[in-house]
Parts: structure tokens; sequence; C-alpha cells
């Protein structure tokens, strides 16, 4: 909101910057049954020419020792997809409108 709503390319860098640094921190602290999902609301190009939402697509990064490297789960049809996932990661035995991805990702 402070950055990419307001077109703050500079700001938008710094905070990216400091945020990465939070992460790192934060990632070493993880405990092995740990799973961390970073995704974002929705997209906001800072250098887009309004202040609005842009439309470009939200990345999604998910991390954690039982979480395969490098697997690209594509474009997906929803935000609905990670909830899905996130019951399947807890045995929820619940079932949204969406599309888990768990068994794409999870080490056997």
């Amino acid at each position: 909101m402070l950055y990419g709503h307001r077109n703050d390319l500079d700001g938008y860098a710094k905070a990216a910057t400091v945020f990465d640094k939070a992460l790192h921190e934060f990632m070493t602290q993880m405990r092995d049954e740990d799973i961390l999902i970073i995704t974002a609301d929705h997209g906001c190009d800072p250098g887009f020419k309004g202040t609005d939402h842009s439309r470009e697509y939200t990345p999604m990064l998910m991390y954690g020792k039982d979480v395969k490297a490098g697997v690209n789960l594509g474009t997906r049809a929803c935000f609905g997809d990670i909830a899905q996932t996130i019951l399947d990661i807890f045995e929820i035995d619940k079932k949204l409108q969406s599309e888990s991805f768990w068994n794409d990702v999870k080490e056997k």
C-alpha cells in the first residue's frame, strides 16, 4: 500500500530488500515440520501509470523441509488453491471449489 499504490519505485525496492533480509532470518528459525507460503492479495506494479490494482499475476512461493524444490505449478485458477492445499497439509477433510497442489510439491 505504501509503495506500489503510490508509484514509489525506490520505496518499493527498499522495502523488498528489508523483507528479503527478514525472510532469511525467519527461514533459519523454521522447524522441520514448518511450511512457509508467501503470496500477495493482488498485483500492483509500482511502475504502472495509475495507483489502482494492476492485472499481472500474483506469485506464490512455498518452502519447507517437506516441500520439493523447483516445482513449477504454472498459473493456478484461483487463490482458493492455496487454501485447499493448506487444508490438505493439515489433513482437514474439507473440499473447497479449488484444487490442492500438495501432492505435486510434497516430498514423498
